[in-house]
């Protein structure tokens, strides 16, 4: 009994310390789409006739298409194979209203395959092509402002608590 009290305030102490964040140990692990997925991924139950509104729960392969003042707004994302190319991303078809808004959170978690500085310079992706280099949430709705960068968005409790870039060339 003593060890498992002696352990908990252990951990609790590591935690009050800010070694891990309070929201990033409540964010369940959501399954991953794949990377460069042929079709769009569903949201059922979600009404796209009424106004523009958060995703479920859970990550999105998407990208996001407009910056506002206390939200984003994204649409998903599919690959398409080309005749000349490996390929490229599409979003939804002109008129379609496939659409997400969402605000981005305080402390959101952005990983970037191209590095944090405005001129898109680095290089920083993982063996599977996904960002690894951690960038602040500034750095994130900069880019997001000029570029539409495809990447997998985690959305949780209606914010946008993850959003990890995904490389091509």
């Amino acid at each position: 009994m003593k060890r498992s009290l002696t352990a908990a305030a252990a951990v609790l102490s590591v935690a009050l310390a800010g070694a891990v964040p309070a929201d990033a140990a409540a964010i369940p692990a959501f399954p991953v789409p794949k990377i460069f997925g042929t079709a769009f991924q569903p949201d059922p139950g979600h009404d796209f006739t009424k106004r523009i509104s958060s995703r479920k729960d859970g990550v999105l392969r998407g990208w996001i298409t407009h910056v506002a003042p206390g939200q984003v707004e994204y649409e998903p994302i599919k690959w398409v194979k080309d005749k000349y190319s490996e390929g490229h991303f599409v979003g939804p078809a002109e008129g379609d209203v496939t659409a997400y808004a969402s605000p981005v959170a305080r402390n959101v978690v952005f990983l970037s395959a191209l590095g944090c500085s405005a001129t898109l310079a680095g290089f920083t992706v993982d063996k599977q092509g996904l960002g690894s280099k951690r960038c602040s949430r500034t750095a994130l709705l900069t880019r997001a402002k000029k570029y539409q960068r495809p990447s997998l968005i985690t959305v949780y409790r209606g914010e946008i608590v993850k959003l990890q870039e995904i490389y091509t060339p």
